[in-house]
């Protein structure tokens, strides 16, 4: 299966489209969790939040001890399921690649959204992007 990477404005209007139609508790619960989103999608939950005059505060990235924005990242793999992305994450981390999951609260909020928004994405920096992917193809994670 060949994924094609959305241009910033259709993932703009995806995620844009997504949030309006969550209800009111799913972005409470969403924006407990805003430290893990993209700056990008950070700013447009924060658009519907305000655009339904709900007083909820998302969660500060700057509140996270080891949030690091990185300056380029690149998408170096989709999963369909979850555990799987969990498991490359684990693997670059233990490596000291600094990663991080795209999309990954939405499907763990409803797993069935995992085609709709194309997997969740195993993001990383683009110069450690040739590491990372010569690492998850390594014969003991065949099938990650």
């Amino acid at each position: 299966m060949n994924m094609v990477d959305p241009t910033p404005a259709q993932e703009r209007e995806r995620l844009a489209a997504f949030y309006a139609g969550l209800n009111d508790e799913e972005l409470r619960m969403l924006a407990t969790q805003a430290n893990s989103l993209t700056p990008s999608a950070r700013g447009i939950l924060q658009d519907e939040v305000s655009r339904r005059e709900l007083q909820i505060e998302l969660q500060d990235p700057a509140s996270t001890p080891d949030h690091a924005e990185p300056a380029n990242i690149v998408t170096l793999r989709r999963f369909r399921d979850l555990p799987k992305a969990l498991i490359a994450k684990g693997v670059l981390d233990s490596a000291g690649i600094e990663c991080r999951l795209g999309d990954e609260n939405l499907i763990r909020m409803d797993w069935f959204l995992s085609n709709l928004v194309g997997g969740t994405k195993l993001w990383v920096n683009a110069e450690d992007a040739s590491a990372a992917a010569a690492l998850l193809d390594s014969s003991e994670l065949e099938g990650i």
